[in-house]
């Protein structure tokens, strides 16, 4: 079916239909319409309005005959009609009506087994942009014979909604159908909702072949060892994976099948507040003809970018491809891991820099996906909060977390992978006392891992944490950071704040209780 046919089977009546256009065509057609300006090292910048990251609490699924068993129903999946669902649909007709449209069509997931062929329709040419930066790009042979899509995002960000008139909350919907394979983008311009809706719908077919979904990073050695890395926003996940000594796979989305790894995409989405040529080189240098930064501030006639400002959001992006990356497996694909890294930025000051993680404590934090907020990043947070966001991704996974974690652990015991615990977080005291750790610190402890180090090192045992921790690493400057309790010039007062983290571990795993075996328990945090 030619494009055409496919819009008017869709009952769409748009202007021109413009498909997979070249970078250069759609820089240009931003920047006439304003979507963007030309920064000075050749990014396109763009403004993203007042949703300038995801919206979860406007994210809704269908719930039908096909999805009602099959997707996990909290506070995350929230269902939706599909009375809602043909309403918003008919929303957007009207929206498209009479207007250009820019469709990218490509795929999810390099390897070709698993691969889904994915549709973006987008109102804005910089969103047609997003999609072939972050997806991976057809060949001329393989569009021509693209035929339809598996699943189609419609991103109308310019399409504001009049909550409960439009049956939803507020302006903004984000509706998937798995029955129907399409996903409504209304009222948010945030890049993010496109390649996350697309996640979501991996973590929901993927299971079903076999194939664990992970929200997670991966890079490989030289001697073709590949390790993956879990993590929350700012534990590290895309700047540990992006190391000089080893090959990049992808920075955020992977699966892993009975023949490896895969990523699941074709570009990179970094969070870049605060970026540091010195500390984040490949980053840094990855921004530029190509690339997209959402919601930076700009000097306004240089247009060089001042990344320390985040008066627009801390939450600023940068959107580039993965062969920006100037070591980077361009097939997308490796073995399956030797190690599997647990990334948390621990703001308590508690957690060990490094620990060794069985199978059932791989699945414990897995489950737990443990992170801390910092005090002043939201109103009324004064100290730091425990974050957790189960399987290192909650927003996205819709099936059953122990599907996902079930996946981890025989997986993991299957293929031999090692599994850590690594903490980005603070030393010596919680934040505002104690110190963070360094990006140099992290990288000598993931070498030394990497490298085999750790294998016949001696290791003890933190009691209450239930952790195993390396007694000494060769190489280490200061020993003492390993066993976190050394750092601390108040005992009493770490022993106080190490107690009251292991009852937030223990009250958050309440949840999963029922399901869990009694060594998955037995292996996390207890007093």
């Amino acid at each position: 079916m030619d494009l055409q046919s496919w819009f008017n089977q869709k009952q769409i009546s748009c202007g021109k239909i413009f498909r997979n256009l070249s970078v250069a065509e759609l820089y240009e057609i931003s920047l006439e319409k304003g979507e963007g300006k030309l920064g000075a090292n050749g990014t396109l910048l763009v403004r993203t309005g007042k949703r300038t990251g995801r919206s979860p609490e406007d994210r809704f699924v269908v719930q039908d005959e096909y999805s009602k068993d099959a997707v996990d129903w909290n506070k995350v999946n929230l269902p939706t009609t599909e009375e809602v669902y043909n309403h918003i649909y008919n929303r957007i007709r009207s929206f498209l009506n009479g207007k250009d449209v820019y469709v990218f069509d490509g795929f999810v997931g390099a390897d070709e087994k698993y691969r889904i062929k994915v549709r973006v329709v987008a109102e804005k040419a910089w969103h047609a942009l997003f999609a072939r930066t972050l997806f991976l790009r057809p060949t001329p042979e393989q569009l021509a014979s693209f035929g339809e899509p598996d699943f189609c995002v419609f991103a109308c960000g310019g399409l504001k909604l009049e909550g409960e008139k439009d049956k939803v909350k507020t302006d903004t919907a984000i509706i998937l159908n798995l029955k129907e394979k399409n996903i409504l983008i209304c009222g948010s311009e945030y890049g993010g909702e496109i390649k996350k809706s697309i996640f979501t719908v991996m973590n929901f077919i993927m299971p079903e072949q076999n194939v664990m979904p992970m929200h997670c990073s991966a890079n490989v050695g030289k001697e073709g060892d590949s390790a993956i890395f879990f993590g929350l926003s700012g534990t590290g996940k895309t700047t540990l994976s992006a190391d000089p000594e080893r090959y990049l796979i992808g920075d955020d989305e992977h699966g892993w099948s009975e023949d490896g790894i895969f990523n699941f995409e074709g570009g990179c989405y970094a969070k870049i507040i605060k970026l540091r040529k010195e500390s984040e080189p490949l980053i840094y240098s990855a921004i530029r003809f190509g690339s997209i930064a959402e919601n930076v501030v700009y000097d306004a006639s240089t247009r060089e970018i001042d990344f320390d400002d985040g008066s627009i959001t801390e939450n600023t992006r940068t959107t580039y491809p993965v062969e920006f990356i100037p070591n980077v497996v361009l097939s997308g694909k490796a073995g399956h891991p030797k190690n599997i890294f647990l990334l948390t930025a621990d703001a308590f000051g508690i957690l060990p820099p490094v620990a060794k993680l069985t199978p059932e404590g791989a699945m414990y934090h897995f489950l737990s996906g443990y992170t801390a907020k910092l005090a002043g990043t939201e109103v009324g947070v004064v100290e730091p909060q425990a974050t957790f966001s189960t399987c290192f991704g909650a927003p996205f996974m819709i099936r059953s977390p122990w599907v996902y974690a079930r996946l981890l652990a025989d997986k993991m015991k299957k293929h031999s992978a090692d599994c850590w615990l690594i903490n980005t977080g603070w030393s010596g005291g919680p934040y505002g006392v104690g110190k963070r750790m360094s990006i140099e610190l992290t990288r000598s402890i993931l070498s030394a891992v990497l490298d085999g180090k750790l294998k016949n090192a001696k290791f003890v045992k933190l009691e209450k944490l239930n952790l195993m921790v390396p007694e000494a690493i060769e190489g280490l400057e200061d020993q003492r950071v390993l066993i976190p309790e050394h750092t601390w010039a108040d005992k009493s007062a770490y022993q106080q704040k190490m107690e009251h983290l292991v009852g937030l571990f223990m009250k958050n795993f309440e949840r999963f209780k029922a399901q869990a075996d009694h060594t998955v328990l037995e292996a996390g945090p207890k007093l």
